[in-house]
């Protein structure tokens, strides 16, 4: 950037002498603005490839390629980029301002991310407008009125990009797709759906496929297994499952127990490089929402012949363990098997049998001693795995409840219980077993990993943490180990900050992916770590069994080995990626229905929690996870301000004070679904 030089005229003084030294000091300004923009062109400058990512205000961030460093970019050196793009930026040394970022400039736009977006569709009389869903994108798109589709006001659409904004004029496209009209059931969703680019639909090649699998097991298809059909076994799920991946088996010898997790075999129909294997890599993974569930595969396989239903005979792979009176698996065996459930139970159910319901064991009694030995094995499991520093964030899911318009009537929190967290060890102790042997061999694999958290974001928890008096021991020395996360989060069980410190602790997590190299699991403190036990739903477990079958028979040589190398970190980048897509999808749904669920409850009074503090707002929880902010610039009886030391808001006049964990009762003022936020303000006394 050129600066020219400002000439100092004798007559700024004769007009006023104040111009004059105000000249001077300009002159001066600029000069030094000069040598700072040259010296950060000159002075170790670095160039770098990264992702750009947007954000509601005219700046933005680029994440880098080859590592997770973020570089801030400001407002005038964005050059027009939007999220997702890929850029070439230049990075100046040193670290920008609050933001304690090092700081650049987008020096090219290489490739675009976002070529079409979902929005409502306007109309004026000869052209129109899409306002985006996404409101990261610079503004409306319009669109000629010969591109239309036959679109109305109100349609919600997929708009394709054919000209980008420039800083003069807004982006233009076309109309490819009508979802339907704004209010019309299920198109809410549909739209984030779309937008997240989520295939909905299974193409016809992909049917067909699916519909020429046979919808029971022949007598050929159970030569050369294991035949477990007459053992005592039950699949354990939730009251609205249908793609019943798991079944398990327990007995007791001595003082030893054989546990066995049994996982439907769905290797045997998705034969890799079909059409429904690419179709399911594609998806990576199965999506669930509170009103439909988009699957990997096709229904006739998931709910079918992949289901491990009650009484009907269906093909597995066993994981057998031998686990001592401490929780050590001292044994293990992988087995191809056949196997025939023998009660399809559900959580509920389950954890009325363990706390002692009459009625309920009558109802399962074949099957009580079993369910009541697993829950004393799962316990020896899971203090085995607190032990060794395993972190358990407990923190309350929800279960939205719609209407057959989809129309949000009931929300409430999903908390874990002994029924869930039996499933849990067990599924943890299969995964584990599974990625372990698979290491020991010395053969490509897929591992689920999650890495040691990154040491800045660490010392930002311990700085947070210390506000409330705790510790997190040595972190300035060394990386922090898992059980002093562990510890922590003992220490705060039961407190009022609990749920605020849980949630500042996970995301100063590593975020879990899938990899070929064994990394370890920070979260799970183990070595070795795998997705084993999910093949309907996840696609790197269908992989997996690929490799244990080829094991079994004897398959794994040179040439499926580097078969193996060739494909594997591909499948690990593509089903990491579309696990974040599949979240993101989950996590916005929920948002939109807290958002019509409260809608119908504006100027009702609710009993809340402070969650959150900011410089903005004080975040309210409500008891069934609706969680909205009470802006500070709306609360009229003084004016507040956040104290970062003390993390707390605070009165100037008044002195009246909010923190974590503060009961507080609250009034619903706002519910955009748009936005898909919630506003609070605090209820008159």
């Amino acid at each position: 950037m050129e600066v020219k030089p400002l000439r100092i005229r004798r007559g700024f003084f004769y007009l006023h002498p104040l111009l004059g030294f105000y000249a001077i000091w300009l002159k001066k300004s600029m000069k030094k603005y000069q040598k700072y923009i040259k010296k950060k062109k000159i002075v170790n400058t670095e160039k770098a490839l990264g992702t750009y990512i947007g954000t509601n205000a005219e700046f933005g961030f680029v994440k880098l390629e080859d590592c997770e460093e973020e570089i801030f970019i400001p407002g005038k050196h964005t050059l027009g980029a939007m999220d997702s793009d890929t850029v070439a930026v230049e990075i100046y040394p040193g670290i920008s301002g609050k933001n304690k970022k090092r700081e650049g400039i987008v020096v090219k736009i290489l490739k675009r991310g976002i070529t079409s977006v979902v929005g409502t569709f306007e109309k004026s009389r000869n052209f129109g407008f899409v306002i985006p869903d996404n409101h990261k994108f610079p503004g409306d798109i319009f669109v000629p009125k010969e591109k239309w589709m036959g679109a109305v006001d109100g349609h919600k659409v997929v708009c394709e990009i054919t000209e980008y904004p420039d800083g003069r004029k807004s982006a233009e496209g076309k109309i490819t797709e009508i979802l339907g009209h704004i209010n019309e059931p299920g198109v809410d969703i549909l739209s984030i759906v779309r937008a997240l680019d989520i295939p909905e639909t299974f193409p016809e090649k992909v049917l067909n496929q699916a519909a020429k699998i046979p919808p029971e097991i022949s007598l050929a298809d159970t030569e050369g297994r294991e035949d477990l059909r007459d053992m005592v076994l039950v699949t354990i799920d939730g009251e609205d499952s249908k793609d019943l991946d798991d079944a398990v088996s327990l007995t007791v010898d001595g003082d030893c127990y054989e546990l066995g997790v049994h996982i439907a075999d769905v290797s045997n129909y998705v034969q890799e490089g079909s059409a429904l294997d690419k179709q399911a890599l594609k998806r990576g993974t199965s999506v669930y929402l509170c009103d439909r569930v988009i699957p990997m595969l096709p229904f006739s396989l998931s709910n079918g012949i992949c289901s491990l239903n009650e009484g009907e005979d269906r093909l597995a792979l066993s994981c057998f363990m031998r686990i001592d009176g401490k929780g050590e698996i001292v044994s293990h065996r992988l087995a191809e098997s056949v196997i025939r459930s023998k009660h399809r139970m559900t959580y509920p159910s389950v954890l009325k049998i363990l706390e002692g319901d009459t009625e309920e064991r009558q109802k399962f009694e074949d099957v009580v001693p079993m369910l009541l030995e697993m829950q004393k094995l799962s316990g020896i499991l899971r203090e085995r795995r607190v032990k060794r520093g395993s972190i358990d964030f407990d923190l309350p899911e929800c279960k939205i409840k719609v209407d057959e318009k989809g129309y949000p009537v009931k929300i409430e929190p999903y908390l874990a219980n002994a029924a869930t967290r039996l499933i849990e060890e067990f599924m943890l102790a299969a995964n584990e077993t599974v990625a372990s042997h698979f290491y020991w061999e010395e053969v490509p694999f897929l591992y689920r990993v999650h890495e040691t958290p990154d040491k800045e974001k660490i010392e930002k928890l311990s700085l947070f943490i210390s506000n409330f008096g705790y510790v997190l021991k040595g972190t300035a020395k060394k990386e922090v180990h898992p059980k002093e996360i562990a510890g922590l989060l003992s220490k705060i069980e039961g407190t009022p900050e609990e749920a605020m410190i849980s949630r500042m602790t996970l995301r100063s997590m590593q975020q879990a992916k899938y990899s070929v190299n064994c990394l370890g699991h920070f979260g799970l403190s183990c070595k070795y770590y795998c997705h084993f036990t999910s093949p309907i739903r996840r696609y790197p477990d269908l992989q997996i069994h690929r490799i244990i079958k080829d094991e079994i028979r004897g398959r794994l040589k040179e040439e499926k080995i580097n078969a193996y190398k060739f494909r594997l970190p591909d499948v690990a980048e593509k089903t990491s990626k579309c696990e974040r897509r599949a979240v993101e999808a989950e996590r916005e749904t929920n948002k939109l229905k807290k958002a019509q669920y409260m809608q119908k409850h504006l100027g009702e009074e609710f009993e809340g929690m402070v969650s959150g503090l900011s410089s903005w707002g004080i975040y309210v929880e409500l008891p069934n996870t609706v969680e909205g902010m009470i802006r500070l610039n709306s609360l009229t009886d003084d004016f507040y301000n956040f104290d970062e030391t003390t993390y707390q808001v605070e009165g100037v006049k008044h002195h009246k004070i909010y923190r974590l964990g503060d009961p507080i009762r609250v009034v619903c003022v706002s519910a955009d679904e748009v936005y898909r936020t919630v506003g609070f303000d605090p209820a008159e006394k």
